[in-house]
């Protein structure tokens, strides 16, 4: 990091919305930023309008809804850190035509995701939710009937990513069998085996665990013809998002007595705080556990992605190093000393970088260093000059045609 920036950090406004961990914001304050508004929860769309108008950083989690009007309100916006693992709530269309970088932390709570979908194996095939519900009405359900192991039973796992690939490996070594599915090849993990195709998974396995992302292509990816391919009586986990079960086909499949235990976290349609009602088609159902998105709610999950969010904006910030963005094109930056560093944010278009150098050579600058990255939609020019060049750079580097954003670092 570049501890001697062009800009006092004093003056860097830091917004937090959501209960975004300490460990974030003391990373923040050890670095020299002293600005940090914390708000407890999330704000509606023009309360937040109003809020982030001279807001450099923010902070959010999945609740907050970042739309293109918030993000067009927000004049000196530079980076968003979504200190989760999805970003479906960010337009990331404006986010890119205003240049602004979002950062988010996707691997950060797999172990916690992995361990609990392991502890739904167990408390499905042993009914354990069940039984101590009834314990707490005062019914004594002391038996083995439909009470099994996981040690030798075929574990299913639908997306062989950071979470099904540490699954796997806890799976394993529990005693079970896996078998996995995946669209991309994937190497396999110890005795894991991959097999051709979603049919073949769940026909062969006593428990599938689902791990991928939103798309087109998985909603209601388990509906009503896939759950009759499972086997009888074998049990399905749902850890990843909510529109990839057909809910109203799992009440049937559990009501039937096809699928004979089922655990969600994840639901098309969540509520908006823990003060409004949750309400769904599974409720009431026999050895069915419900959770309210608590995969990955850990405190040492919570703290990883707290740091590892929080690291990136400050690089981003410091050194104009954009790895891990999601908007602004990746760029892994050394950082030089005796120089000065100028970030040129543009639509990619053809001309820009040509008609940049040839205004730095029309001015006499001497360029030290230069790096370039490109998406489909803008591209990211950072520019490591001469530390004797006069400051008027900055300012005609602003009149580039198809220019979004120009800084100074240092």
């Amino acid at each position: 990091m570049n501890t001697n920036t062009s800009f006092p950090k004093e003056k860097i406004k830091i917004l937090m919305l959501e209960g975004v961990h300490p460990a974030a914001l003391q990373l923040f304050k050890d670095h020299g930023y002293s600005d940090i508004e914390v708000v407890k929860g999330a704000m509606s769309e023009d309360d937040l309008c109003a809020k982030i108008k001279d807001v450099h950083l923010l902070g959010i989690r999945s609740k907050t809804q970042l739309t293109k009007k918030v993000l067009d309100s927000a004049d000196r916006l530079i980076s968003v850190g979504a200190f989760c693992i999805g970003t479906n709530q960010i337009d990331m269309n404006s986010s890119i035509e205003n240049g602004v970088a979002i950062f988010n932390s996707p691997f950060s709570n797999t172990r916690s995701v992995a361990e609990l979908v392991i502890a739904h194996c167990i408390n499905l095939m042993r009914r354990v939710f069940e039984k101590s519900e009834g314990a707490h009405q005062g019914k004594w359900m002391k038996d083995s009937a439909d009470s099994y192991e996981v040690r030798g039973k075929t574990l299913g796992i639908v997306g062989y990513g950071h979470i099904g690939s540490q699954v796997s490996v806890l799976a394993e070594n529990m005693g079970m069998k896996v078998i996995f599915y995946d669209i991309d090849a994937k190497l396999s993990l110890g005795n894991a085996s991959s097999v051709k195709s979603l049919d073949e998974l769940l026909q062969n396995s006593d428990i599938v665990t689902l791990h991928v992302p939103e798309l087109d292509s998985t909603k209601n990816m388990i509906n009503e013809s896939k759950l009759r391919k499972m086997k009888a009586g074998s049990m399905l986990i749902n850890y990843s998002r909510g529109t990839v079960i057909d809910l109203q086909a799992a009440k049937a499949a559990i009501e039937s007595n096809h699928l004979r235990g089922l655990a969600v976290d994840v639901f098309p349609y969540e509520p908006e705080n823990n003060s409004e009602k949750f309400e769904c088609p599974i409720q009431g159902l026999p050895n069915v556990i419900l959770t309210p998105h608590i995969g990955g709610s850990t405190q040492e999950a919570q703290e990883n992605i707290g740091l590892d969010v929080a690291n990136k904006m400050i690089s981003f910030l410091e050194t104009g190093s954009s790895n891990g963005s999601l908007s602004v094109p990746a760029l892994s930056l050394p950082v030089l000393s005796e120089t000065h560093r100028l970030l040129h944010i543009h639509k990619n278009v053809p001309g820009v970088l040509s008609e940049i150098n040839g205004l730095l050579s029309k001015m006499n600058v001497n360029i030290l260093g230069q790096y370039l990255k490109t998406n489909n939609q803008i591209g990211y020019v950072v520019l490591d000059i001469d530390k004797s060049t006069s400051p008027g750079v900055l300012e005609e580097l602003k009149k580039v045609k198809s220019t979004i954003r120009v800084r100074s670092l240092y």
